[in-house]
């Protein structure tokens, strides 16, 4: 196993989607991963920005959902091993025999799924609550000895949760999403409060372009445990590269103690 101090090169795909063609979007994905490898140094993990397989075609979703993820699983895994590459597999939209859920998938370099995560919290003005599932656990996983969290899109409106993941002590959080216009203020502010208040690493891959009525922006950032953006991508479709330092977190956490310091009794 790689010591947990190290640095690791993360690639996140910033695509755009087309709503209701899983066909072209695994399309897409593929020419992405294969411009994401060829970078140097080769990235460590590779992340994609939500229900990338999809998109909101929810008044379909039933019908073009990946039944218990084969058809994602199978691609990544064999990707994964050839690569030898994390894949945070953003989300997908996943049928199951209870209904569709919006779920992230982490791979390791043997293309083995070592974790998921199904979206907790619904967001209501899309009315994903009408035809998705919720998820009932939080998203943990470990990459290289290192542990880290998962969250997915509105999840990031609910400080609570990443709170958890952080006292569970998780030293990054990966965040994909669709976050469209015009809330990018919101987007920037809460990434980055997410980081500060707990003091590790925010890696968030949001989706550009259009579907339908609907708009989306992309910046996509990695943001450090002090809060500082390490990088941020524009509008446009790319692989947006930067480097984490898990160490920098425990540097953080032990300059300054806000987990020492909590009185949970009192709120």
């Amino acid at each position: 196993m790689d010591e947990p101090s190290r640095p690791l090169h993360v690639a996140l795909l910033q695509m755009n989607i087309k709503a209701g063609d899983p066909d072209a979007n695994f399309r897409r994905l593929g020419e992405l991963l294969e411009e994401a490898v060829a970078g140097d140094p080769k990235p460590d993990i590779v992340m994609f920005p939500e229900m990338w397989n999809t998109g909101y075609a929810l008044d379909r979703i039933e019908e073009l959902a990946d039944p218990q993820g084969k058809r994602t699983l199978a691609l990544l895994g064999e990707y994964a091993r050839k690569h030898q590459v994390h894949l945070l597999a953003g989300s997908i939209a996943e049928r199951r025999d209870d209904g569709v859920y919006n779920t992230a998938y982490v791979l390791d370099r043997a293309g083995a799924v070592r974790a998921s995560y199904s979206k907790i919290h619904l967001f209501r003005l899309m009315e994903e609550e009408k035809h998705l599932q919720a998820g009932d656990r939080p998203g943990t996983l470990e990459l290289d000895g290192i542990a880290a969290g998962m969250m997915i899109c509105y999840d990031i409106r609910f400080p609570e949760l990443a709170r958890r993941l952080a006292l569970g002590g998780a030293r990054m959080l990966f965040v994909p999403a669709e976050w469209p216009n015009p809330r990018l203020h919101h987007w920037r502010t809460l990434l980055t409060a997410r980081a500060i208040e707990n003091q590790m690493y925010v890696i968030a891959c949001n989706r550009t372009g259009t579907s339908g009525a609907t708009s989306f922006f992309g910046h996509s950032m990695i943001i450090d445990p002090w809060g500082e953006v390490v990088a941020e991508a524009g509008e446009a479709e790319t692989v947006l590269r930067a480097v984490v330092d898990p160490a920098l977190t425990e540097e953080v956490r032990g300059r300054i103690p806000v987990f020492e310091d909590r009185r949970p009794a009192l709120y």
